[in-house]
C-alpha cells in the first residue's frame, strides 16, 4: 500500500457517499478536477473500475460497493483514532512514561502523586526508576527527571526542587571508633561506601572557596541504590553520600552525622526534561504543573 492509497480510499469513500464529485470536493476541500484524477489514478492502479459516472449521477460500481464494505469500517476506525489523538492536546489522559531517579521519586513524585492521580483519572503514569542520565527519545519516554548537569541540551527543562545539597555522614557507632574528617582529603584514612552508576563511581565533589577537589570512595562496598548506600552506612560500615533533604530525618534523629558541611556547596537540583514539541500533550503538560516549583 503507498503512502497516498489511504487519502484516496478516501477520497473514494466520500464520492460514493455524496454520489456527487462536486459535493465531495466541497467537503474534502480540493477542487473537482483534481478529486477526479487522484480517483483516476487508484482505477488504474486497482485495475478496477470503481464509480460508475454519468452526466447526472456517480455511483459505484460492483466492485466499489464489496470495497467500500471492507474499506467502511476501517476508515471509521481510522477516523476515531484520528479524533482521540486530537483530544490528548485538550484533555488530560492516556499514558505518560516518565523515568527518575529512586531519591527523586521520594521527593519530587511521591508527596505530590496522589494529588496528581485524583485530579486527573484518565492519565495513566508508567514510571521506570533509573538513577543512570538516559535518551530520553531512544528510550521511548516522554520526560525525565535528573540533575541538571546530566540533562541534555536539546530538552526542555522545568525545576521541579529548590537548590541541593550533597550530605556526608556516618553512623555514631562509625565515629565513636574513627576520627571526624576535617577535610576531604582526611576521607583517604576512611572506610567509604560508594554509589554506582552504570558507566563507574560516583566521585564526591568538593568546593570551598576557590578550591575544588574530588574524591573516588574507598572502601569495601559500592551500590547502584543510594538508599542501600545509607543503609550500609547506618550499620556503621563506613561513610556514605547522599542527598541531605532525603537524611532530614535520621539526621534530626541522631542516627546519622554529618561531615564536611562547609566543603558540601549547594548545586541546581532536580529538573523534569521532556523532549521539545510544538503541540505537547495535556497530559504531559498536567504533569509538569503538578511538578514544577
Amino acid at each position: 500500500m503507498q503512502r497516498s492509497d489511504l487519502a484516496e480510499l478516501s477520497a473514494f469513500a466520500t464520492v460514493a457517499e455524496e454520489r456527487s464529485f462536486t459535493r465531495a470536493a466541497g467537503r474534502l476541500g480540493v477542487s473537482q478536477s483534481a478529486l477526479s484524477h487522484s480517483l483516476r489514478g487508484l482505477e488504474k492502479r486497482m485495475g478496477v473500475q470503481l464509480l460508475a459516472r454519468t452526466t447526472r449521477s456517480v455511483s459505484a460500481t460492483a466492485a466499489g460497493t464489496a470495497l467500500l464494505q471492507e474499506l467502511a469500517p476501517a476508515l471509521e476506525k481510522i477516523g476515531r483514532a484520528v479524533a482521540e489523538t486530537m483530544q490528548l492536546r485538550e484533555r488530560p489522559a492516556g499514558r505518560i512514561r516518565l523515568i527518575i531517579p529512586r531519591s527523586a521519586a521520594e521527593i519530587v513524585l511521591m508527596p505530590k502523586l496522589a494529588a496528581f492521580t485524583q485530579a486527573y483519572p484518565e492519565i495513566i503514569l508508567e514510571v521506570t526508576s533509573s538513577n543512570d542520565p538516559v535518551d530520553l527519545v531512544a528510550g521511548g519516554y516522554d520526560a525525565g527527571v535528573q540533575l541538571g548537569e546530566y540533562i541534555q541540551r536539546d530538552m526542555i527543562a522545568v525545576r521541579v526542587t529548590q537548590e541541593m545539597r550533597l550530605a556526608v555522614v556516618g553512623s555514631p557507632a562509625y565515629f565513636a571508633k574513627n576520627p571526624i574528617p576535617k577535610h576531604p582529603l582526611d576521607l583517604k584514612d576512611h572506610s567509604c561506601i560508594g554509589f554506582r552508576f552504570t558507566n563507574g563511581l560516583y566521585r564526591w565533589e568538593f568546593e570551598k572557596g576557590r578550591k575544588a577537589l574530588t574524591v573516588s570512595p574507598q572502601g569495601p562496598a559500592s551500590f547502584d541504590d543510594p538508599d542501600l548506600v545509607i543503609q550500609a552506612v547506618l550499620k556503621g560500615i563506613g561513610i556514605g553520600t547522599s542527598m541531605e533533604n532525603n537524611l532530614s530525618m535520621l539526621l534530626n534523629k541522631g542516627r546519622l552525622v554529618q561531615v564536611l558541611q562547609d566543603w558540601c556547596p549547594s548545586f541546581p537540583g532536580y529538573f523534569l526534561n521532556y523532549p521539545s514539541r510544538r503541540n505537547q500533550p495535556a497530559a504531559l503538560a498536567a504533569l509538569i504543573q503538578t511538578l514544577r516549583v
